[in-house]
């Protein structure tokens, strides 16, 4: 690569889904001179493959105890939902918000009735018991307690969509083609393409590519990053990987229900409910659901989640509904006996940063620990250097491109 005389970004982002963008926002709400490089779409893979859930740490203390996991997370949905509200900075006013709040309710076991009574100890977000007057129908018939959890449900890709717009000069489709690390910085090649040229040139494009002069680089890429490591000459074993196979059940008059349904210490089933294009309901099952269904056939899972549903939700009808499943793998710091990492983690290589958030409601807490690290650069080129460059679009959610199966 050509050889730069000086730094035209404080921080060059890899990775366009919630990790990615946050960052990005905060960083150039500090006065730091940034862009972000997306190889594909907004998004694409964890952000939208997520159910959208503002997790307060409740499903760390179905133990009863109060572990670091819940304590790194509990304050996420107030900060989101001040966010969210417009009260505080990113505004995300204007993506909404799909629920206000989740439900949680028991079966019938005295374990899940024991994890519901752990749950409510020490959190800022705490289950509320309500009357069965209070209860929304579908769990009306359900024989343990019910309860609302102020956890908000969001459309990533709505979120995602508004900070792209904050950031619309800082945003750009492109590849990261190669690295070269310098003591106190680095000089990167980026390949991507111009916007479409003129009236005329609907599907033309300009492939281009430049060089730029970086103090950080942020690889905020999910299951990318162990490949970008693995190019920088970093090792990807910093990388584990987590399996898990989602289930969706879409229907046009299938009820809307975001909630838990809590089974000793785990979560049995976590149902969250998006809208398709036509506007159907889509129900993303996860939880225990789709943690066991990394071992099963797509037709296999789809059995065992009919099953569980009508387990957890009496009275529940699901004969004229249609199912997918979709592979969802959770890229993750690697932690000894791949125990899932208890915080948002941040591993520093000298002037590469990698990013995990573990959570999606643990992206404002990443880029905090980001911006600590990089907030004492000042440069002054800026991210111009990507004027005319094409702008990723953000990805669809995974029931658009799923093959539907009336499975019954």
């Amino acid at each position: 690569m050509p050889a730069t005389t000086a730094f035209q970004l404080d921080a060059m982002v890899i990775g366009g889904g919630i990790a990615g963008l946050w960052t990005l926002d905060e960083l150039s709400r500090r006065g730091l001179v940034c862009a972000l490089v997306e190889r594909d779409a907004l998004g694409a893979g964890q952000t939208v493959w997520s159910q959208g859930i503002i997790h307060g740490g409740l499903k760390y203390t179905l133990g009863g105890l109060m572990n670091p996991s819940a304590e790194a997370i509990r304050g996420m949905p107030t900060l989101w939902r001040r966010c969210l509200a417009g009260a505080r900075e990113p505004n995300l006013a204007d993506a909404g918000v799909r629920a206000s709040h989740c439900h949680l309710w028991q079966t019938g076991s005295l374990a899940s009735r024991l994890g519901m009574i752990g749950a409510r100890a020490g959190l800022r977000v705490a289950p509320v018991v309500l009357g069965s007057e209070d209860r929304p129908a579908l769990l009306r018939e359900c024989p343990g307690v019910v309860a609302r959890l102020d956890e908000q449900v969001i459309d990533p890709a709505a979120v995602l969509r508004v900070l792209a717009e904050r950031n619309a000069g800082r945003v750009v489709r492109g590849e990261l083609d190669a690295v070269e690390i310098h003591g106190d910085g680095a000089r990167v090649r980026v390949t991507g393409a111009t916007d479409f040229l003129g009236e005329s040139a609907a599907r033309e494009q300009e492939t281009r590519s430049l060089t730029v002069g970086v103090r950080w680089l942020v690889l905020c890429a999910g299951n990318g990053n162990a490949a970008l490591r693995e190019m920088m000459r970093l090792g990807a074993g910093r990388v584990q990987v987590r399996p898990l196979r989602m289930v969706m059940v879409r229907g046009s008059v299938l009820p809307e229900l975001n909630g838990h349904c809590v089974d000793g210490a785990k979560t049995r089933v976590t149902i969250t409910t998006a809208r398709d294009a036509a506007g159907r309901a889509v129900w993303q099952v996860g939880g225990e659901v789709a943690e066991r269904g990394v071992s099963m056939s797509a037709n296999e899972l789809i059995r065992f989640a009919q099953a569980e549903l009508l387990a957890v939700l009496p009275g529940v009808d699901l004969s004229e509904c249609e199912w997918a499943t979709y592979d969802a793998p959770r890229a993750e710091a690697a932690m000894p006996g791949n125990r899932r990492p208890d915080d948002a983690v941040v591993i520093e290589d000298g002037c590469v940063l990698t990013v995990f958030p573990t959570k999606l409601a643990l992206a404002p807490r990443v880029a905090e620990i980001v911006a600590s690290l990089v907030c004492d650069s000042s440069v002054s080129m800026g991210a111009a250097c990507f004027d005319g460059w094409e702008r990723p679009a953000v990805a669809k959610g995974p029931w658009e491109s799923a093959v539907w199966s009336s499975l019954g």
